[in-house]
Formats: structure tokens, sequence, C-alpha cells
């Protein structure tokens, strides 16, 4: 049993309607077809899934074989009215009668399998018995983060940017932080996964941003003098139709100006619809909000596509960062980055800077603005206001 769940396809939906939508169901559907022999089954399952049942499969990991060219035809570009279009798969896979003894245990162990496959961007993954602890852990955490929203389990954390010209601080990267009853951490990197794969990340984005706000306000209205703070917009925050609304009701409720407020959108939802892309943030700008594209240098643009964007700047990713002072072609990488940057008006922050050494390279080369623990970890609101006005001298 193959699970098959379509990548971009939503976007595609997003832009171009219904009619356009029903035509590129109908080439996959082909495309599958084409890969399969006749008395394999194929089904949709609805919105942009699919199950496939080889009725006469090969030796259980030999199915990787069939499951590779569905990938691969399914990868292959295509074009509809005029249009080049791109989609992809992530694939799940289930073995009878090892995981399964009838379809809807196959079906539901398939689409585990897609789930992992997913996360992993591996393209397929297999089932096996540890999904069922993974989606066990999934379903608990999915239901902690509900009642943590309800219950206000949730704080936040603030990591500074430093801007290296003055040696002050200019921004406030805002994080989120979960602090169950029962004591501890839930660290982000296991729970905001979950939030964006169910859905929650659109509440606990809103709720980051309006808590954001005010305790800006409440930082002014003490008499201190708090830089911007910034909020990441996960893919599926960027693609909601109710974000400008949203954060517009914010700021009214609050009283903070949009000028206080960077948006920062990761370099793979900002090109994942070049388009809607340039709309959402050209109106966000308007507005008066600042731009920032996060980990630069992880996803598929270039700054050619950048160009067009209406961009405040860049913030080089910590994977590049991390290799400057041992690799010359990391090095040679985050140089050209900087000054093209600077040639379309973009500024630059470098993520993740943990040594000296790596912002007297950065400082030379030319970079803006800095962040990382050579600066400071996530702190909290107390604790991070005491460094609105330190001068920091590297």
């Amino acid at each position: 049993m193959l699970f098959i769940d379509l990548e971009r396809f939503k976007h595609i939906n997003d832009s171009q309607g219904h009619e356009i939508d029903d035509q590129v169901l109908c080439v996959v559907g082909s495309r599958l077809d084409e890969q399969l022999r006749a008395d394999d089954f194929v089904a949709r399952l609805g919105g942009d899934e699919f199950a496939i049942v080889l009725t006469h499969p090969p030796a259980s990991r030999a199915a990787s074989r069939v499951v590779r060219k569905l990938l691969k035809a399914l990868a292959e570009p295509f074009k509809l009215e005029h249009r080049r279009y791109a989609i992809g798969a992530s694939i799940g896979i289930s073995v009878y009668p090892d995981d399964g003894l009838d379809a809807n245990t196959l079906l539901r162990q398939a689409d585990l399998a897609m789930y992992q496959a997913k996360q992993r961007r591996s393209g397929f993954e297999y089932f096996s018995d540890e999904l069922n602890t993974v989606a066990q852990q999934q379903l608990s955490l999915e239901n902690g983060l509900r009642q943590a929203l309800d219950h206000g389990e949730l704080a936040l954390a603030y990591q500074p940017k430093l801007d290296l010209a003055s040696g002050r601080i200019v921004g406030l990267e805002v994080l989120a932080r979960w602090l169950p009853r029962s004591g501890g951490m839930i660290e982000p990197s296991r729970f905001i996964p979950v939030a964006e794969e169910t859905g929650l990340i659109l509440p606990l984005g809103r709720w980051v941003a309006r808590a954001a706000c005010e305790q800006w306000i409440i930082w002014r209205n003490a008499g201190l003098n708090p830089p911007p703070v910034a909020i990441n917009l996960s893919p599926r925050q960027f693609s909601d139709e109710h974000l400008i609304d949203d954060i517009d009701a914010i700021l009214a409720d609050t009283g903070m100006a949009a000028e206080y407020l960077q948006l920062e959108v990761t370099e793979t939802a900002a090109m994942d619809n070049p388009q809607r892309t340039f709309d959402m943030l050209d109106a966000l700008r308007q507005r008066g909000f600042h731009v920032y594209i996060d980990d630069f240098g992880t996803g598929h643009s270039n700054l050619a596509q950048l160009k067009l964007m209406p961009i405040d700047a860049l913030k080089i990713d910590k994977s590049f960062i991390d290799d400057v002072l041992v690799d010359s072609d990391g090095a040679e990488i985050v140089h050209a980055i900087i000054r093209l940057s600077h040639a379309l008006n973009m500024r630059v922050v470098a993520e993740g800077v943990e040594t000296v050494e790596q912002v007297a390279f950065l400082k030379k080369q030319g970079c803006d603005e800095i962040q990382g623990y050579v600066v400071a970890k996530p702190l909290p609101p107390d604790r991070v206001a005491a460094l609105f006005d330190q001068q920091f001298d590297f």
C-alpha cells in the first residue's frame, strides 16, 4: 500500500484556482497510471492525496524501486495553459501482511510513513512499529499544546540582534517557550513541527504576535527604549489569507506601531509561490512592517529572484556562518551574499554567531547585524531589557 501526498499542490490551487487544480490532478493520475501495471489500483483519497495498491508487489523492500519511479515521474515539470508547473510528492509504504491484515490498517500505516517522509524530506519511508510510538507522542504533544494555549503555559524569550557599526541592540527575535505546569520546558524543535502539521501554528502565531506587542508596550510605558521585535512566520502562517487582518487587529488592540514589528519569513516559504509572496510582502511593507528573509541559503532561491521582492534584509543561515573560518569556499559565499545584498539595498544579518573570531570576519566583510550566543542566548523579558542601552565592543 502506498500513500501519496503531493507537494506544492495547495499553492497552485491558491494562486490559479480550481480549474487548473483539476487539470493538475489529471496529469498526476496519468503519470501514476503510466508507471504501474494494469492490475495495480490507484485511487484519489481527496484533496492532494492518493493511494496505490500494488496487487503483485515485489519483495517488500524492493518496492522502493517502484516508488522511486513514481517520484521521478511526478517531479517532471509540465505545462498547462502556457504556464509551467512543478510538483513533488512524499510517499509512505506499508506491506501486507507485516504491517496489517486489512486495507484500513495498511492505509493508516502508510499514512504514518508518509508523514515521516514529509518531515524528513526523504521522498519516501516504510512503516515501522516505531512510527506508531511517534504518532502517539505527537498526539500527546498536540493535545498538550492545545491546553498550553488555553491555560497560559507559554512564554516568550528574546534573542538580540546587534548592529556591528554601533555596537547597540537594534532588534529582538521573539521565540516561543512551552513551560508545562508539571515543570521543565518542551523544546520548540519538538512542538513547532507538530503545531505546523496540525494547524495549531495559526493560534500559536497569533498568541506570539500579540504577547510580543503587549510586552513591547509594557517596556515603552516603563520608560525603556525597546528596539523593534521580530516574529517568525511559518509557511502555514505565511499562506494564511487572514494573516494581514490578524496582525492589523493586534496592532490596533495593543497600540503598537508597525515600524517596530519585524516579520521574518523563511526563504523556502517565500519562494514557494513567488507571485503570491510579492503581493503579500508588498502589502506588509506598505503598512510599515520591515520584512526579513530568514535562513537564507537553505532553500532553492537566489539573489536574482529575491531582488524582485520587497525585502528589507536577509538573514544568513547559521550553517554558512559555522564554516567561515575553516572553509574558504564558505567564506567566499558569505562575502558574496553580503556584497550582492548591499548592491540590492538589503541589510544582512548573520545568524548563529558564536565566537569573537566570527564577529571579526563578519565585521571585515561589512555585515550589518549579528545574532547568536556571542551576543546573548534567548532571554526572558526582564533580562533582555537590561541590554537595551548596553554598548557592545567586539
